[in-house]
Parts: structure tokens; sequence; C-alpha cells
């Protein structure tokens, strides 16, 4: 449960220029002087909840700070709050199901509704037993706290990281397209935007054309990783390399090379198309495409690590080309095979860091290792949070090429 309270204020009608107002650092780029779409409102399900606090935390501080400088407005009223989080409760019954309940009032507001749909920790009872909650249930329960909404806000939106069932995007045989009707039902019940950070396949967006979705890339948060677990980094053609997994994320791959100037290499799988094994075709080998990467550091940038395998093959065979240190960056950790091969690769030598970040949820243990980084995006979806509710532009967002550029001359390196 989601706890806090909402002071009764004024609904705006409207947008209406205001004085620009410059908020914190993170906000000083950003064009605020329009009146917001509605008074803000943040509902983080249970998956999200420690999230959603750091989230509010930033834009409780830099809306008093950008208070002190404007003038007052009386259709601004309620803008400034000590607490933007609406309280909500989704309880299981004993059979299993669900519902959801609002404790706040809503009417009128733009609501950004946060998930974590990977975030195996919450638990309920059914049946006399402990059940974990897995994707499935905590889509069933967004979706119930959109229809206890009821039509009363004035725009939802949806920020769900890792995209509920991103992976089973494309139909080969006969299957179920599982992401794309995901999209359509929320876009039924009303949402207006979803934000997401590496979609398996971008194109996904195309299941509902005429609605918002933004699909976002942390490279500039992974360089800033990048520096803290390795002072000496080196951003050069000379001594770095980006390198993708395999195909399908090389345009991640291609964008963070291109970004920095440097060269990218790519893995592709080789399997057995005779055989199945576990509902898939074996990989027999990897096999790499790009220049040599001995002497150089590299960079393996993937969307995921579930059980690492992938990854730490990847490693292994680098490794054998002679690359200096190879740190692993991905956006979402599920690790879903425990952390003994990881430790193990590490102490072979086989990989320098791991980096995820905070966008779903990060066992404990994982901070117990000197080989892992979490990088922390609740600051940089406060922005995206506190932008979309003035209906600001997400372009310096969504492409952080100037931010990088700076990030680069602070550390003295030479950007392309």
């Amino acid at each position: 449960m989601q706890t806090g309270s909402k002071s009764s204020r004024k609904k705006t009608p409207g947008k209406k220029s205001l004085k620009k107002v410059s908020g914190t650092k993170a906000a000083t780029n950003k064009n605020l002087d329009e009146m917001p779409i509605g008074d803000l409102g943040i509902i983080a399900l249970s998956s999200s909840e420690e999230m959603g606090k750091k989230i509010n935390d930033y834009i409780v501080q830099w809306r008093a700070e950008r208070e002190k400088k404007r003038p007052a407005h009386a259709q601004m009223h309620g803008y400034v709050r000590k607490n933007y989080l609406i309280r909500t409760e989704t309880p299981r019954f004993g059979s299993g199901e669900g519902k959801a309940t609002i404790f706040d009032s809503i009417r009128g507001d733009d609501i950004f509704l946060l998930v974590d749909v990977c975030n195996y920790s919450v638990t309920y009872p059914l049946r006399g037993q402990i059940n974990h909650m897995s994707p499935d249930d905590y889509f069933i329960d967004l979706e119930r706290v959109i229809a206890a909404i009821g039509g009363k806000a004035r725009r939802i939106n949806v920020i769900m990281p890792y995209l509920y069932e991103s992976r089973q995007d494309r139909r080969s045989m006969r299957e179920s397209l599982d992401c794309a009707q995901a999209l359509k039902d929320l876009v039924r019940m009303g949402v207006e935007n979803i934000i997401t950070f590496e979609a398996h396949d971008p194109r996904i967006q195309n299941a509902i054309p005429l609605s918002g979705f933004e699909n976002f890339r942390p490279v500039y948060q992974f360089l800033k990783g990048l520096y803290k677990v390795a002072p000496d980094f080196n951003v050069s053609p000379d001594h770095l390399m980006i390198v993708s997994p395999d195909e399908a994320g090389t345009s991640r791959a291609v964008y963070m090379a291109n970004v920095l100037g440097v060269d990218m290499g790519m893995f592709y799988k080789r399997k057995d198309y005779t055989t199945i094994e576990d509902g898939k075709n074996p990989v027999i080998a990897h096999e790499f495409l790009g220049s040599p990467v001995a002497g150089k550091d590299v960079v393996i940038l993937d969307d995921m690590i579930s059980s690492g395998e992938t990854v730490l093959e990847i490693a292994h065979e680098l490794n054998k080309r002679k690359a200096a240190r190879i740190f692993i960056c991905a956006t979402f950790g599920i690790f879903s095979t425990g952390l003994d091969t990881f430790d193990e690769a590490h102490k072979k030598g086989i990989f320098h860091s791991i980096l995820t970040t905070n966008l779903s949820y990060q066992r404990p243990e994982l901070f117990t290792r000197d080989w892992y980084h979490s990088c922390d995006l609740s600051k940089f979806l406060a922005l995206i949070i506190d932008t979309l509710n003035h209906d600001g532009s997400l372009s310096d967002l969504l492409d952080p090429v100037d931010r990088i550029n700076t990030f680069l001359k602070k550390m003295n390196v030479k950007s392309k």
C-alpha cells in the first residue's frame, strides 16, 4: 500500500503560459513554462514501491525549488506538494482472485502508473501456500488499477520499464502474440502513453500506432557507471570496442559505438535447426564479426541478463581473442539461475564488472558482489514524469548525445 495524502486543489483547466522556471540541475534544460496537463498523481504498484518513493522525493524537491523562483499563480494551486503518491491496494483473496482499491481522489489528475513485472519478491497466500507474483499477476493488477480509476483521471500513462511479454513479440508458428495483445488491451482501457526501456523489438509499437510509445536506452547511465567501476576507462577507438551479443541487439551497440566514436562488433548464434531443446534450437557456436579486440576494453551491451549463459559465453570468446577488460552492461539483471556461475567466471577473470539498472527487481545478494554495479535510474524516471506532466518534449532524453558529450568533456575525453 502506498502511503501519503493529497491536498485539495483546483484542477488545471488547460495549458497556459507562465514565466519560464528552471528546476534543479537535472531539469535546467527542460522547458517547464507551461501549465501541467493535470495535477500529478503517481501510482506505484506493489512491485515498484521503492522506485516510486525515490521518484516522488525528486519531484517534491524540484517543484519546491521551482516554486520559489516563479510568481504566484492561482491555477498552480496544488502544484507543489509533499507527496504525489496515490494510495492504492491490490489484495488477493484466498482463491487467488484479486481487486484494486484507490484511496485518494484522482479526478482530473495526470496519472502515472509504475509497475515492475519482473519483481518476484512480492508474495501472496494461495490456498495455504505462499505464491510469488508473476508477470501475469502484475499485468492483471495493472488493469485492475486502471479499471478502478474508472475514467476519472484526465490522462493515464503507464511506465513499464520491462515491457510485459516483450520477448513474445512476433509469430513464427501457430502461437500467441502476447506483447501486442497486452498493448492493445491497455490502449482500449484508456492508456495514452506507454513508457518502456529496451523493448526487445521496438517495432512492437506498430500494434498501437495512434498511441504514445516511448522506448528509452540507459546508455548515458551506463557510461557514468563504467567510469565509477573503472576510473581509468578510456573512450577512444584504440582502447574501446562495443559488442552486441547477438544480431537482435545490434542497433543498441551501433548507437553507443557511434555516440562514443569507437568500433563495434557483433556475435551471431550458429544454431542446429534440426533439433529442438526446451522449445528452441540449440546454439552450436558464437561467431564474431568485427575488427580485432586484442588489447582493447570491451563493453558487451545487452537488454537483459536472464540465466547469463549467453553473455558469459561471449565474454569467454572475447577472452580467447585477447581482449583486455570486459564489462557487461544490461538494462535488466534478472539472474534467474542465481549468481554462482557469475562468481566462478569472475574468479577466472572472464569479466571485470557487470552493470545493470534498478528498473527491475535486484536480488539483495547482488550488492555483496564486488563485480556488480547498480545504475540508479530513479532520477531519470522522475525527469520523464515531470516533463510529460508539463507536456514537454522528450527528445533529448530519448537521444542523450549532448549529455554524453558533456560528461565525456568533464572526464577529459575527446568525443566525436
